[in-house]
């Protein structure tokens, strides 16, 4: 008879559970403290144990590590009535099988149960333990309780910890380069450099000497030998933002490096070796680019050993109020602000619109809110609502030009001269944000000392 272990402080759920599991034909013991649980554990030697995150005594991640301390193939299924990405990942990453928010559901319970004895039966050897420090910086960035962010934080603690390359999918600006940060800052190689190179915003030459280096006298301006992002990278993570736009000829150089893991500089002899690990991004869909011939079919499976698919924030609505509080929170502290309070009317209308630029479009609907607050309080006429209608601009008629030249004096005037802010509101890239102030003349005010 197949045996679990339900540890829970709560008396309701261990009887609720256990007479569930029982007329399942399982055989269940119980234990309402960590201690006792691990004990049991060790007494019992369980096919699966059900572990609450809050126990009284012992917290229920240290109890996941010490029943993994004991038996690293154990299966254990994590359950808390507090959903959070931290939790999440720090289980996954010590090894729980599953991890389950209540109040449950049976359907979805038996659903887990009966994949985790599926998986025993077939005796796949997948090992989710990584070390148990982890880089403050990475995880509370990405916010989200929804079954979707659920799945990507899972795949996070699951491939931390590996130099598994990861193929991240996703419309623009709902996270990606935010999930792959929190890849490589979960993993052992923390402190080896995370690399970026935007595919999209280099020409096919530049990248190719971006990736790999050059030698010197490669070609005209190479004065001095370089080094490439491979190089730079070590044992590290590079990250290839928008790979559905680098050309096929580079594709073919880039899928040798992942088979060889050698390359050399353009116009060098020598043969470099890399040990970076690679993770992809786009917002192509690569399928479609390799049938009509853009993308290469060898190149996709090589990049997408682990596949993490970000949903757009439209398919997340229940995130929305909790990334208003984020947002809000860094909008004010990045603009010396105070809007906190958002009324229920217009967290409904944010809730409502489509949202098509994800949750960046959200930061800067949420940043113009902020600027133009009188008090703390969001208003309703503060955000550029879509209502789907033409809007009619009244004062003086100028050209486009214009209007362009006063909004982006505007926006470096309200971050109070900081580019990288601005150039996000704007979303435009640094480069080209510099390249308008010089065309325009415009004034970069920061703030005194």
């Amino acid at each position: 008879m197949r045996s679990v272990l339900i540890i829970d402080d709560d008396p309701l759920i261990r009887k609720t559970l256990s007479g569930h599991l029982a007329k399942q034909g399982f055989d269940v013991q119980v234990a309402e403290e960590g201690e006792e649980g691990v004990r049991k554990f060790q007494e019992c030697n369980p096919d699966l144990v059900i572990l609450d995150v809050r126990l009284p005594d012992v917290d229920g991640l240290e109890v996941l590590r010490r029943i993994k301390d004991i038996r690293q193939k154990s299966y254990v299924l994590m359950m808390t009535a507090y959903d959070d990405m931290k939790t999440t990942v720090e289980a996954i990453k010590l090894g729980a099988f599953e991890y389950l928010v209540k109040p449950l559901n049976f359907i979805d319970l038996d659903l887990t149960v009966n994949k985790t004895f599926q998986v025993r039966a077939l005796e796949e050897k997948v090992s989710y333990l990584v070390e148990e420090r982890q880089k403050e910086y990475t995880i509370d960035n990405i916010i989200g309780r929804s079954p979707q962010m659920r799945e990507v934080f899972k795949l996070i603690g699951s491939v931390a910890n590996t130099r598994t390359n990861v193929l991240i999918q996703g419309e623009s600006g709902t996270g990606k380069e935010l999930v792959a940060k929190a890849i490589h800052y979960n993993s052992p190689y923390r402190d080896e450099p995370f690399i970026v190179i935007n595919c999209s915003a280099i020409s096919d030459t530049l990248l190719e000497s971006e990736l790999f280096g050059h030698a010197k006298g490669a070609f005209t301006d190479a004065v001095a030998e370089t080094k490439g992002k491979f190089e730079i990278a070590g044992k590290g993570t590079l990250f290839l933002d928008e790979i559905g736009d680098v050309s096929p000829n580079l594709q073919s150089k880039l899928l040798r490096v992942i088979e060889t893991r050698d390359f050399m500089k353009v116009g060098g002899e020598k043969v470099l070796k890399t040990e970076a690990r690679i993770i992809a991004a786009t917002n192509h869909d690569l399928k479609a680019l390799i049938e009509t011939g853009k993308f290469r079919e060898d190149l996709y499976y090589r990049l997408k050993v682990v596949e993490i698919f970000l949903p757009p924030l439209r398919e997340r609505k229940e995130d929305i109020p909790e990334l208003v509080a984020y947002l809000l929170e860094k909008i004010n502290r990045e603009l010396r602000r105070t809007v906190r309070k958002v009324p229920s009317e217009v967290m409904g209308l944010l809730k409502e619109m489509p949202w098509r630029g994800n949750v960046r479009e959200l930061e800067n609907a949420l940043t113009r809110a902020v600027i133009l607050a009188k008090g703390d309080i969001v208003l309703k006429e503060n955000l550029p609502l879509d209502s789907g209608e033409r809007k009619i601009y009244s004062g003086e008629l100028v050209s486009l030009r214009e209007v362009e030249r006063n909004y982006i004096q505007h926006v470096l005037d309200a971050v109070q001269g900081s580019k990288t802010r601005a150039s996000q509101i704007l979303g435009i890239s640094r480069p080209t944000l510099d390249k308008k102030i010089r065309e325009f003349k415009l004034q970069v005010n920061l703030p005194s000392a």
